[in-house]
């Protein structure tokens, strides 16, 4: 399927941008020049007329970004290792008693001692996609990991309670 995208400048205003879903349904967001957005849902037959429309702020459009990121990063690696037989992926939490809360990523040597890799880490609502060994690890940062099943088992036990 092929993703269509529409931007129609409106001139003096700002800009639309239309996603025109497969069922032929648009989602806008209307960008306005002095920085105020608006999501809008728009007629199927007439789409220049908005049925639906919510104002939001510069923190709210941030966080909706973050929220499709995640799950769209989260839905890819799921769909890969549905696809590939002995590869998984896990969401770890990484718990306030933990002894790398605190630490950074490196310090746990988590692809040495486990042979999983770490694609991501979640923290408040953001993505932090492919984290350096320098990335801060936060109590409740969800840490996502791809690896074997035998891999993500001792990582989670890393995680939890140190090298063993």
């Amino acid at each position: 399927m092929t993703i269509r995208i529409e931007k129609v400048d409106l001139p003096g205003i700002g800009v639309r941008n239309d996603l025109v879903t497969e069922s032929g349904n648009r989602l806008g967001v209307v960008s306005f020049r002095d920085g105020e957005r608006v999501l809008a849902i728009y007629d199927a037959d007439d789409p220049d007329a908005c049925r639906y429309s919510i104002p939001i702020t510069e923190d709210e459009a941030e966080a909706l970004a973050d929220m499709f990121g995640a799950s769209v990063a989260i839905t890819r690696l799921t769909k890969l290792s549905d696809e590939t037989d002995g590869l998984y992926t896990e969401k770890i939490k990484l718990g306030g008693d933990s002894p790398f809360a605190g630490k950074t990523l490196g310090d746990t040597k988590m692809r040495t001692r486990t042979h999983v890799s770490i694609v991501a880490l979640l923290r408040d609502r953001k993505v932090i996609p492919s984290p350096t060994p320098a990335e801060p690890l936060v109590a409740g940062d969800i840490i996502v990991a791809v690896g074997t099943r035998n891999g993500l088992d001792a990582a989670m036990r890393l995680i939890d309670h140190g090298p063993a």
